[in-house]
């Protein structure tokens, strides 16, 4: 037996990826503006990071547009995991702009030049972080909220655009304080590091998910909580195993009970259990098998990689 929850409507979640990819534009725009007032290197470097935020963006819309689709007979589970890919071409694509920028930053540490206009470059660059660090919570609460891998890494990408603006800026103007012009690059060559750090961890997380790794520990004891509450000497479980897929979870389990029951009442038992799962796990799909618990070969089937609990 199987039961899914319904999926949460496209609408819903595509409309942040317009927002993200409208705030990319807008914020791109005034960080070029701020490289163009004052020549700095690290303020270039921080707008070269927002094309990836644009282009990220792009991708999560399409990721998302792919995700929404239902099951067919060519995808039997749906298209969740496209979510994945979209982060790992994100991760990717930092990856590129972080060495971009460190090579920028380089040729500036060898032949730097004096800044122009700093007052206005810093106050444009903290409009457009404060722009990003807005969209980056809204983004992040989206994913957390809807279960979207997409989401949350676009979210987390632009709340590290916030921090590596924060440091430009503070760079920025420690050069017009000291009047050492290399502390530009020094700082855009920091910026290309902490760039290099999240395109890791974009890529081993959304690789790991793709190898279909199971759930948290968190939902797992969800899951045994509910199963404890029928647990008794004629009902057993065991064969628990879980994966997700994007901002879906699928979960199956071997129900045992008396081989005298009648099917109806293995039924309804297997029914109560997965509807009790979804109300605490939402965006499940619980997959049951009803076996008889006086049968030897019930507890022979149990699958390599299982969850055990007790």
């Amino acid at each position: 037996m199987t039961t899914q929850t319904a999926t949460p409507t496209s609408v819903n979640l595509i409309k942040f990826a317009w927002l993200s990819i409208a705030t990319g534009i807008v914020v791109f725009g005034l960080k070029i503006g701020a490289w163009w007032f004052t020549g700095s290197v690290g303020l270039l470097s921080d707008a070269l990071e927002s094309i990836v935020n644009i282009v990220a963006a792009f991708i999560a819309l399409a990721a998302l547009r792919a995700a929404a689709k239902p099951a067919d007979p060519m995808h039997h589970f749906g298209r969740g995991k496209a979510e994945y890919f979209s982060a790992q071409i994100e991760g990717f694509m930092i990856l590129v702009a972080a060495l971009i920028i460190v090579v920028t930053a380089a040729e500036r540490f060898m032949a730097p030049k004096p800044l122009e206009q700093v007052g206005w470059g810093l106050l444009i660059s903290t409009v457009a972080s404060l722009l990003n660090g807005g969209v980056a919570i809204i983004l992040m609460r989206a994913g957390k909220k809807n279960r979207s891998p997409v989401l949350d890494a676009d979210g987390k990408h632009l709340m590290t655009d916030v921090w590596t603006s924060v440091g430009v800026i503070i760079g920025v103007g420690l050069v017009q304080v000291t009047g050492w012009e290399r502390l530009d690059a020094i700082v855009a060559m920091a910026v290309g590091i902490n760039i290099i750090v999240t395109g890791y961890h974009l890529l081993k997380e959304s690789t790991s998910q793709l190898m279909d790794k199971s759930l948290s520990d968190e939902d797992h004891e969800l899951i045994v909580t509910v199963l404890k509450e029928y647990e008794s000497d004629e009902v057993k479980f065991h064969a628990l195993q879980t994966r997700e897929s994007g901002r879906f979870r699928f979960i199956s389990m071997h129900v045992l009970v008396p081989g005298a029951w009648s099917i109806q009442r293995g039924h309804d038992l297997s029914e109560e259990i997965e509807a009790k799962i979804i109300a605490v796990l939402p965006h499940a799909t619980v997959s049951t098998h009803v076996e008889p618990i006086e049968d030897p070969r019930s507890w022979e089937d149990e699958p390599e990689g299982q969850y055990r609990w007790n």
